[in-house]
């Protein structure tokens, strides 16, 4: 099955141009057709083709469905930007399709990369959204300044981690330690690890050092590592 996004669809009666001409031109769907549609708020439509057109193609709503995340409680990631921006990409887009509910780009001392195009990042992660059929796109946040980031997550109830890989430091087995239908944040720092005085700022305000198993992973596996152990976790609980 193949799904479109328009954001607006309730409003609007349309498609975007980008999945009006991916509609029309590429799959050459016409008046009648019926398509599926999400508005990436947890919501899914079931619709009919009124005007075929490259650029505004119209609809009108057949059904209204919901659509929420099948996951449980929510999953945040906050991950410092990789050098290499497909990299980082190429972690979001998994990270979609696996579930995740926000993301947080941190700003670190060691960080390799300070600005991320938050527009391609949406569209990626738009693109993973549909692929995977779910209804709710991710929040994904501006390049946020560590302490700042980790000083917000203090008190909200959430269970707070975060990769480090000095193993002088006293760390805790990830899977031993998440538990599951709980809010989740999983922070991830650069390729040159959190400094010595973000380590302690994030213990003072709550995070858990944690080791994501006995191989030395990049940011972008170790990110895609804690978000599939949050979901495998979730599911063996039921």
């Amino acid at each position: 099955m193949i799904e479109f996004y328009a954001p607006d669809i309730e409003s609007t009666g349309l498609l975007p141009e980008s999945d009006s001409a991916h509609c029309c031109r590429v799959l050459r769907m016409k008046e009648g057709d019926e398509v599926a549609v999400v508005d990436g708020k947890g919501h899914r439509f079931r619709c009919r083709i009124v005007e075929a057109h490259p650029k505004h193609t119209a609809l009108e709503i057949v059904e209204k469905m919901d659509a929420p995340n099948h996951w449980g409680a929510s999953i945040t990631l906050a991950v410092a930007p990789t050098k290499l921006a497909d990299r980082m990409e190429w972690m979001l887009e998994k990270a979609v399709e696996i579930g995740i509910d926000r993301v947080v780009l941190l700003k670190c001392r060691h960080s390799e990369r300070k600005v991320m195009k938050r527009e391609r990042l949406e569209k990626v992660m738009i693109s993973a959204m549909k692929q995977s059929l779910k209804g709710v796109l991710p929040i994904v946040e501006e390049m946020t300044d560590f302490k700042d980031f980790v000083k917000t997550c203090n008190g909200t109830g959430s269970q707070l981690f975060f990769g480090y890989c000095d193993a002088a430091y006293p760390r805790r087995e990830f899977v031993k330690e998440c538990k599951p239908d709980t809010p989740v944040v999983i922070m991830i720092g650069p390729e040159g690890d959190f400094s010595p005085e973000e380590v302690e700022l994030a213990v003072a305000n709550g995070f858990i050092p944690v080791t994501f198993g006995n191989s030395r992973l990049r940011t972008e596996t170790a990110a895609l590592y804690g978000v599939t152990a949050v979901h495998i976790i979730n599911q063996m609980s039921k």
